[in-house]
């Protein structure tokens, strides 16, 4: 073999060594801070979580006892030639042959007066392959035949469905933390989207269903009654007034009237068709001064 090749081999198996330690090591620290569940129900996933941390340990252990024995194996290549030297356990599984052996793997194809060497394929490799046709071997039955365990399909749906249930809870709780001295208008296109449908069903017939302005203002334009900043729109759509605007805090929770408000805030310069007069106090740029949504 030339030296050169050689040194470079050596240099790259001790690289190896010493990553595939730093493996080792990361993955027996992961393996400690495993929690163990307390949902009985998770405990073989949890099992199986440990197990298969325990596998990857063992095949890292073993790989860097194989990069050992390859620096090893190398280092012999350069020793004198021993045409009896027996061939050991560790030249056998990585796939090494001594250089008394080169003239029996010698292929007769002559190309240049370069000729093959005939090295069969290493035992570690045909052992993992062997791992990989037993691993599909039972993952077959128990996830497509037996149905022991969710495909990730269905896992991501049921996770989705959980998922969407603590969001309703979370809006539910923060529905009920607003108030007219922390609200804030909201850009969100779903959320928007409900607001829109709160002002149709409750603001409509005095507003307009375009805010244009029937028996109440018009909401569209730059001019206010009762401020045009998204504090007050919501203060006005809590409370009320005794001027004919209802209060609507037992008809809409928080979040429902930080949506309405915010979606009124956001038709600001629409131009509906048969817009009512200015009324109130005109306020230059004021929603945009939040930096909200534009609306009214």
């Amino acid at each position: 073999m030339n030296p050169k090749i050689l040194q470079k081999m050596k240099a790259f198996s001790k690289k190896l060594a010493m990553s595939l330690s730093f493996l080792a090591l990361s993955f027996s620290a992961s393996a400690q801070n495993v929690v163990v569940p307390s949902n009985s129900n998770d405990d073989m996933m949890f099992w199986i979580l440990v197990g298969l941390i325990g596998l990857t340990t063992a095949i890292i252990v073993l790989l860097i006892v194989i990069a050992f024995q390859l620096i090893n194996i190398l280092q012999k290549s350069t020793a004198p030639i021993d045409k009896n030297e027996q061939v050991t356990f560790w030249e056998k599984f990585i796939g090494f042959k001594p250089k008394a052996m080169e003239q029996k793997l010698l292929l007769d194809e002559d190309f240049d007066g370069i000729k093959e060497l005939d090295n069969p394929i290493p035992a570690w490799f045909n052992w993992f392959f062997g791992v990989t046709i037993a691993f599909a071997v039972l993952y077959m039955p128990i996830y497509h035949v037996w149905k022991v365990w969710d495909l990730q399909e269905v896992e991501y749906e049921k996770e989705v469905k959980v998922a969407e249930i603590k969001k309703e809870a979370y809006l539910k709780k923060v529905a009920n933390s607003i108030d007219e001295k922390n609200v804030k208008a909201v850009t969100d296109a779903g959320q928007l989207k409900n607001g829109e449908a709160v002002f149709k069903a409750n603001c409509a017939s005095c507003h307009g269903q375009k805010a244009e302005g029937l028996i109440g203002p018009n909401l569209t334009d730059e001019y206010w009654l009762y401020g045009g900043q998204v504090t007050n729109i919501f203060k006005i759509v809590k409370y009320g007034n005794n001027k004919g605007m209802p209060a609507w805090q037992k008809q809409l929770n928080p979040l429902q009237i930080q949506q309405v408000s915010s979606y009124v805030l956001s038709l600001k310069g629409s131009n509906p068709p048969n817009a009512k007069e200015p009324q109130g106090t005109k306020e230059e740029g004021g929603a945009a001064s939040e930096k909200a949504v534009s609306m009214k």
